[in-house]
């Protein structure tokens, strides 16, 4: 006699729907939210990174950023603001870009003197410019020194999941310490990003990011 003819008709349906249940392939899962803290920063162009650091060179990468294709290079900049205020040794990040912009925190802005307006990076009009120094030149920015407006990163499916699109604004939710929540998080997505926002260093310290039990992005 079969084992099949020893069983049930219940028993043996049983059995198959858990064997299809092991077969069937998993829903993707959510990815987690990161929340790094953009801390001061310079984008070049490859002309500026010349006259910076001489004929012919180009950004060494030495730290990969979150985001695929972004690092954090080995070299740095001065930026002198006005009455000859200065940060001495400002991290350039690549790779290069078609204008050149210094991204600060609040109190950056008191340091050396220049009133930062918040915005989007890459919106760089009608904004203060500054001076670079490097080892081999010096570069005056007429424009393009700004605070980075707080921001998510997403691609397609994660801006999907969320019910937003690119442009959209979410708050941010930080449970530690400092328990707060950041409204009007300019929304990034496109095909490729991971999910990641973007605070710069005074918000991390104000909300004790470090010591962070539970970050929530929330649908505004």
């Amino acid at each position: 006699m079969s084992i099949a003819s020893s069983l049930d008709r219940a028993t043996i349906e049983r059995i198959v729907r858990e064997i299809v249940y092991k077969q069937a392939p998993t829903a993707p899962k959510a990815p987690e939210l990161v929340v790094s803290v953009s801390a001061r920063h310079v984008h070049l162009t490859d002309e500026d990174v010349e006259i910076l650091f001489g004929r012919g060179a180009v950004l060494n990468p030495e730290k990969p950023l979150y985001q695929d294709g972004f690092y954090a290079a080995a070299e740095t900049v001065m930026v002198v603001g006005p009455r000859k205020r200065m940060l001495p040794t400002v991290r350039v990040l690549g790779p290069t870009r078609p204008f050149s912009q210094v991204e600060l925190a609040f109190t950056d802005g008191i340091s050396l003197g220049i009133d930062l307006p918040v915005r989007p990076s890459g919106k760089i009009d009608d904004t203060p410019g500054c001076v670079l120094v490097g080892p081999k030149g010096v570069v005056e920015l007429k424009q393009g020194v700004i605070r980075a407006e707080r921001h998510v990163h997403m691609n397609q499916a994660d801006a999907a999941r969320y019910g937003v699109k690119n442009g959209d604004r979410m708050a941010l939710r930080i449970k530690s310490s400092c328990s707060t929540t950041f409204e009007d998080l300019l929304v990034r997505a496109d095909a490729t990003s991971k999910l990641e926002v973007h605070i710069d260093t005074d918000e991390g310290n104000a909300v004790d990011l470090d010591h962070a039990t539970k970050v929530e992005l929330i649908r505004q």
